[in-house]
């Protein structure tokens, strides 16, 4: 199977990713896939370095730019680079994680080689039109019937430990008491009472690492300005708030906590299991989330503790601190879980089902 992978930059990442415009496309390449950004989701060829897989990130111009210029297409728009790369690549199946920057017009000007276009989509979408692939995956039930009841053709399809994880988990260093990593947006508005909740428990250390919306980091610099205030960090989390982390440094990070908060945000109904539950435990951390319905093997005060209300957080907290043996013996299972039950391998064989 010769397999074309698609991603998108967060803006947050842009500033943390590899720039190298003197070196070549593969170069480049490399260096990002070693930051390991996204790597739950990247496919094993792409990550073993198969031939007949090609891997880019479509919405990077450094990056498609050198591409194009090693290819001798100066001066082509990046959707034209993108159209260029999958002809060149003679790809066989299409795998987009960034539909809303190509959607089904873009799967339309697909060239002939292409047998197979399937598109991962997590989020509400508004009135994005992806009918045109063939198959719209991901791991949130809700969302798949919604993209259904929108004429799509969908299946279950999930996010896979990264085996990377495994080396930060074994030189684990619990320096940290609580961690979070994730955005925040007013918007967020379970996410925020939960990290309002965690960051106000005594006598713990915390860090909640925070990609903030555009509203939030202007309302951070200027909170004297009434229109601006309900955007502002609470008092709580402006203690502990820290940088954004991506990738390694965002397992070297998990890999010091002795618990990982987790806040589902408000997109998906009662479904759960986001890409930083299978980071937390694949990292050798104690996740801690939100209760609803989650992906096989994530169970309660099994692999994984959760609250049901955020009230249920500063008690949680303080428990999992003191009883360190109860916190351990969830660590060890979810990641012995996550390693098994979540493997690439186990990811690629499922791709390779929904390619039939």
């Amino acid at each position: 199977m010769r397999l074309f992978q698609n991603n998108g930059l967060s803006r947050g990442f842009r500033a943390h990713r590899p720039r190298a415009s003197d070196r070549s496309f593969g170069e480049c390449l490399n260096s990002f896939l070693d930051t390991r950004y996204a790597a739950s989701h990247i496919l094993q060829p792409v990550l073993a370095g198969s031939a007949e897989a090609f891997y880019t990130n479509g919405d990077d111009e450094t990056l498609q730019r050198l591409w194009a210029r090693d290819n001798g297409l100066a001066g082509k728009d990046l959707e034209q680079i993108l159209l260029a790369q999958i002809e060149h690549h003679r790809t066989e199946v299409f795998y987009n994680l960034d539909p809303m920057s190509y959607g089904s017009a873009f799967i339309r000007q697909l060239p002939g080689c292409v047998r197979r276009s399937i598109c991962w989509r997590a989020a509400p979408s508004g009135s994005a039109d992806l009918s045109g692939y063939d198959l719209v995956v991901c791991n949130f039930p809700s969302i798949l019937d919604s993209w259904r009841e929108k004429g799509c053709r969908v299946a279950y399809f999930i996010p896979a430990h990264d085996p990377v994880m495994d080396g930060y988990a074994a030189a684990r260093r619990e320096n940290v008491d609580l961690l979070f990593v994730g955005g925040f947006s007013r918007h967020h508005r379970a996410r925020v009472a939960a990290l309002t909740a965690a960051a106000s428990v005594p006598r713990i250390s915390a860090r909640l690492h925070l990609e903030d919306s555009r509203l939030t980091r202007l309302a951070n610099l200027l909170p004297f300005l009434p229109l601006l205030s309900a955007f502002c960090h609470p008092a709580e989390i402006r203690r502990v708030r820290a940088d954004p982390l991506y990738g390694r440094e965002l397992y070297a990070a998990m890999a010091s906590a002795r618990i990982v908060l987790n806040g589902a945000v408000d997109m998906a109904g009662e479904d759960r299991g986001n890409m930083r539950c299978f980071e937390a435990v694949g990292c050798g951390a104690v996740l801690l989330t939100d209760a609803g319905h989650y992906p096989e093997g994530f169970a309660e005060g099994e692999t994984m503790v959760t609250y049901a209300s955020v009230d249920q957080i500063p008690r949680l907290v303080e428990r999992l601190i003191a009883d360190a043996d109860w916190a351990s013996a969830i660590a060890t299972a979810g990641n012995a879980m996550v390693r098994d039950r979540y493997s690439k391998e186990r990811q690629w064989a499922r791709f390779q089902e929904l390619c039939n």
